[in-house]
Parts: structure tokens; sequence; C-alpha cells
């Protein structure tokens, strides 16, 4: 009978560290200050965020976040009552409201850079650049071995 080496899976040991990631990343303060804020809610935030340069408005989440227009009207207005968007007319059509983020949101977004950059920080810390590079390299191919 042939016996599987569990220490030398590399799948074994990716699915644990993530399962180990994920517990530790959820533990995380910010996750506790804010509960009212759902997971969807966060990523819109990051979106509109990372693309604050350009009007985004709900048929662009709807497409990238894969989530029918009445779906993404109820997220939307749940954000809106409680303060985590408005909606802006803009002067090039009138019959479209890009979706801006308040401060508040703002502000979230800030809390939440801040704490993954300490959570990542604390991942690689003990790990040399040269160590973090062969990594990077090596979930890179991983990344292409399995298709991306």
């Amino acid at each position: 009978m042939f016996k599987i080496d569990k220490d030398k899976m590399v799948g074994f040991e990716i699915k644990t560290v993530h399962n180990l990631l994920k517990r530790d990343f959820e533990s995380l303060p910010i996750h506790k200050e804010m509960k009212n804020i759902t997971a969807m809610q966060k990523w819109i935030i990051g979106y509109l965020s990372d693309n604050d340069k350009k009007d985004i408005f709900q048929r662009d989440l709807e497409e990238e976040f894969s989530v029918r227009r009445s779906t993404a009207t109820g997220i939307l207005q749940l954000m809106e009552k409680n303060n985590l968007i408005k909606r802006e007319p803009v002067s090039y059509d009138a019959r479209l409201k890009k979706i801006v983020l308040t401060q508040k949101a703002l502000d979230i977004q800030n809390e939440i850079n801040q704490e993954i950059k300490a959570h990542d920080k604390k991942l690689s810390q003990n790990i040399s650049k040269d160590d973090l590079e062969i990594f990077f390299k090596v979930m890179k191919q991983i990344r292409k071995n399995l298709g991306e």
C-alpha cells in the first residue's frame, strides 16, 4: 500500500497555512470593530478605494463582483443608509450617478490597510529577503501550474 507523506505534499502545506492564515486574519481587531459591515461591503469599499481616480457606477460593481442588479441595489442602498457611500451625478450623463466613498468609508479602508500591512509584516518576520524572493517565485510558479 502506498502511503502519503503529508509533510512533503505541497497542496497539504498550502491548505494548512491557508487555514492558519484565515483564522489569524479573522482575529484582527478590525474585524471585531466592523462587525456591522459585511464582507461584500468591505470588498466594495476596497474596490472603490483602489479605483478612486475613475467614475464607478453600479453596473461596474455588478460586473466586478458578478452580482445581479437587484443584489447590487440592495447592498448599495444599505451602504448609503450606513453612510459608507454616496451617489453623485456626473456632468456627462444626467442619468448616471457615480458611487463615491464617504469619509467614514475612507477611514475604514485606511484602518483595513494598516491592519493588512501589520499582518503581512507579522507573516514575513524572521524570513530573509532572499527567502521571500524564493517564496514569491515558487508561489508564482504554483499559480502558473494551476492555470492562472
